[in-house]
């Protein structure tokens, strides 16, 4: 029976984590949604800077969160489309990488400490958002063929890149150092 309550109190714990990482994603999203680069389709999205967040410091949740988030934001911008089924899909992976790398393909813990953790945080910040873009591109392209390919695709990857670069990595330094939060990895978080 202990064990039962157990895991109805963490499902719950889990359940409130995920609203309140998706009430943050919708206050930072909505907001920018007036910044486009391709009407209905893409927009200056400095809300990527939670991307690695939610993926290093949230795990799995975090990434659905990231995910759900998005597509509430197009649902909320007008901008919901058949494409957002692949938006969700892109928006689960770029922090699912994330994580994967940090808590499973990394021989060291997460920490942005050394020159050599920032250039693996880089590498995996590229990875993230070339595997957004790759994901979702090919079906705005092929339901959506008047969009500029190219155009849609830069945009996709500038922001997986850019925002995550320039202000998630101090905002993941600041929760490590001063707030005392933990990667995942380092709380076990299973698969």
């Amino acid at each position: 029976m202990q064990s039962k309550n157990k895991r109805f109190h963490e499902t719950l714990r889990t359940a409130g984590l995920f609203l309140v990482l998706v009430l943050v994603y919708l206050i930072l999203a909505v907001p920018f949604r007036v910044m486009t680069v391709i009407p209905g389709f893409t927009e200056i999205r400095p809300v990527q800077l939670l991307k690695p967040v939610y993926g290093v410091f949230f795990g799995i949740p975090g990434c659905l969160a990231f995910a759900v988030g998005n597509l509430i934001g197009d649902l909320l911008g007008d901008s919901l489309k058949w494409s957002s089924i692949a938006g969700f899909a892109a928006n689960f992976a770029g922090p699912f990488v994330f994580w994967l790398f940090w808590s499973r393909l990394s021989k060291t813990t997460f920490s942005l400490r050394r020159g050599k953790d920032l250039l693996k945080q880089l590498a995996v910040t590229a990875a993230s958002a070339a595997s957004e873009s790759l994901l979702i591109t090919p079906v705005v392209m092929l339901v959506y063929a008047d969009v500029n390919a190219a155009l849609f695709a830069a945009t996709v990857f500038l922001n997986g890149t850019v925002f995550p670069l320039l202000l998630g990595i101090p905002l993941m330094i600041l929760m490590q150092e001063e707030f005392g939060f933990r990667p995942c990895a380092a709380r076990r978080v299973p698969l």
